[in-house]
């Protein structure tokens, strides 16, 4: 049984290691391999991660999908999922990204909590996530996926790394005490248009809430949020498609702007 369990994890991680080694989409997991597991899924993810560790990158925080009762619904679920941020994966603010490095990207707006210490499960509360962070900064993020046309299921986007492509941090830091996060209004500017507008509140009713359910989903697996991690907490409104010569620009009151182009 095991075995198996091991073949299932390891053909699932080939099919998804072949798309970036080819930088081509490649078709869903789940179509491929109906029967796989969320927990098959989370250990592709971590083969993945352990393998760009290996070869020299950092983890430096993680990432929080599926926050909005809009996308777990379109997905069938009742939770969030979470994804690694590589120190490779972070992208100046101003900065550019080359269409080639990517696959499909989407563009997201969030709050980044950078935290001054460790978070552990099973049972953090808002109050503690607000209690451990050092500060917040608006931040963008860029969604993507191997899979084909983003035909996904949660399997699919759990294991391709919960869809975490790239992500941009405002150069501006901000206390938590500062403002109530659940009322921050965010508004997203794509070439100077506006695209999305969303609030704090968008992310599971306040994006603290997000960070204590990572902490308390991390638990199960023996992992604990760490001093110094960056978590994005969540999209604050859908995610907006970007094309080659897109300019994004994510203002949210009380924190700032942060931006980032395409080309």
């Amino acid at each position: 049984m095991n075995n198996q369990l091991k073949d299932h994890v390891y053909h699932a991680y080939e099919h998804l290691r072949q798309a970036e080694l080819e930088k081509k989409t490649v078709a869903p997991l789940t179509e491929l391999y109906p029967d796989i597991t969320v927990e098959e899924a989370y250990q592709v993810q971590m083969r993945f991660i352990n393998q760009k560790v290996q070869k020299g990158q950092q983890i430096v925080g993680k990432k929080i999908g599926l926050t909005s009762h809009a996308m777990q619904e379109l997905l069938g679920v009742d939770q969030p999922d979470y994804g690694h941020l590589l120190n490779t994966m972070e992208i100046n603010d101003k900065g550019d990204i080359s269409m080639s490095k990517v696959f499909q990207p989407k563009v997201e707006a969030e709050i980044a909590f950078v935290l001054n210490r460790d978070l552990k499960g099973p049972s953090v509360t808002i109050e503690d996530v607000l209690d451990a962070t050092d500060y917040i900064v608006p931040a963008l993020e860029i969604v993507d996926s191997r899979i084909a046309e983003w035909k996904i299921n949660l399997q699919d986007t759990i294991a391709d790394n919960a869809s975490s492509g790239l992500f941009v941090l405002g150069n501006e830091r901000f206390s938590v005490l500062e403002t109530d996060l659940t009322k921050i209004e965010m508004n997203l500017f794509r070439n100077g248009e506006l695209v999305n507008t969303g609030y704090g509140s968008a992310a599971l009713g306040h994006p603290a809430k997000c960070v204590a359910w990572l902490a308390n989903k991390l638990y199960e697996y023996n992992v604990t949020l760490k001093a110094g991690e960056i978590i994005l907490s969540g999209a604050l409104s859908a995610a907006i498609n970007a094309q080659t010569g897109d300019r994004f620009t994510a203002g949210f009151t009380h924190l700032g702007k942060v931006e980032v182009s395409f080309s």
